[in-house]
């Protein structure tokens, strides 16, 4: 286990932090270009080494899904001294349908754990997920959603009231993925504290993974299918 997944003392994610915020004083000012950043540079993806991705190489990379997306904008917070925490909770599996097929979906717990962030401003910590879907992939997964008449799937939960977020709002909270949120599992400070856990449920057996990791060239093409609008 990595020692902290969210390494906002690397240099990359120092120097990016910095030069995303530059000219920006205050809080709200510098969440918001940090998200913007880890909405729409970091495109939704789903990397080989599943949650345990520092953020260091997810800036490397460019690619990310609700966990190693949440732990980048965990350590971009922390670099710059927004007080900032990841929550953890469960999710229903049927968040990844549409995206998942076939037996990579059918073995997958009901509930996966998942996670957002929470920045403190104005004395209240703000809850926000928002970044999971990268514009154009949240557009294609809008449409998939609308065409099959489904309430979740395709990395998006539709809430009772209104549309997902598809930008920051910290007064509101509007979400993405929370309607799909299940189970509540508490804030830590860095995702591998979670992860080192008996509450982890994405911890996939020997042939799990090896299914997951043959799979994934095919996952995320469908992904990219889905961005496109196929």
């Amino acid at each position: 286990m990595v020692a902290h997944l969210a390494d906002f003392e690397d240099p990359l994610v120092r120097e990016v932090a910095d030069r995303l915020t530059a000219g920006e004083s205050t809080p709200r000012g510098k969440i918001e270009r940090l998200f913007a950043y880890v909405h729409d540079d970091i495109k939704f993806q789903f990397p080989a080494a599943g949650d345990l991705v520092k953020a260091s190489d997810t800036i490397r990379t460019s690619r990310g899904q609700c966990n190693t997306k949440g732990t980048l904008l965990l350590a971009l917070c922390k670099a710059v001294g927004i007080p900032a925490r990841i929550h953890f909770s469960l999710i229903s599996k049927n968040i990844q349908r549409g995206i998942f097929t076939g037996p990579t979906y059918w073995l997958m717990p009901a509930k996966i754990s998942h996670s957002w962030v929470e920045v403190e401003v104005d004395g209240r910590w703000r809850r926000i997920d928002a970044y999971i879907n990268d514009s154009s992939f949240q557009h294609g997964a809008l449409a998939e959603i609308a065409r099959r008449n489904w309430q979740t799937g395709f990395s998006v939960a539709m809430p009772t009231e209104g549309e997902p977020a598809t930008g920051l709002d910290l007064d509101t909270e509007s979400f993405v993925q929370m309607a799909a949120v299940t189970d509540d599992q508490g804030a830590y400070d860095d995702p591998a504290e979670f992860y080192a856990s008996p509450l982890y449920r994405n911890r996939p057996g020997r042939w799990r993974l090896v299914l997951y990791r043959l799979m994934l060239g095919r996952i995320n093409r469908r992904v990219e299918q889905i961005r496109q609008g196929r």
